[in-house]
């Protein structure tokens, strides 16, 4: 994507990645102060692990920076989360 042809469509989709990507911070953060996971589902945890990583198959196939960079911040926070998930004492 050339960022000097963008639309506005294509800044709605930045935007809308921006969003979706920091979803999931709080939750790190919160895990991170607390040390602890015991409320997190390990099994929505890794669906959202594997969504995650066909949605960017889906992206560099497609070549949708939007969707790229959105999973690519997701797909780090989930491994953190599973990290947690594995680490932390319950």
């Amino acid at each position: 994507m050339d960022f000097a042809t963008f639309n506005w469509a294509d800044y709605m989709g930045l935007f809308g990645a921006f969003l979706s990507a920091i979803t999931f911070i709080p939750q790190v953060l919160q895990a991170y102060k607390t040390k602890s996971v015991k409320d997190l589902n390990l099994s929505m945890l890794l669906i959202v692990f594997t969504s995650v990583i066909i949605w960017l198959v889906y992206g560099f196939a497609k070549g949708l920076l939007p969707v790229i960079i959105a999973n690519s911040i997701i797909l780090i926070l989930s491994i953190i989360l599973l990290y947690f998930k594995a680490t932390f004492k319950n």
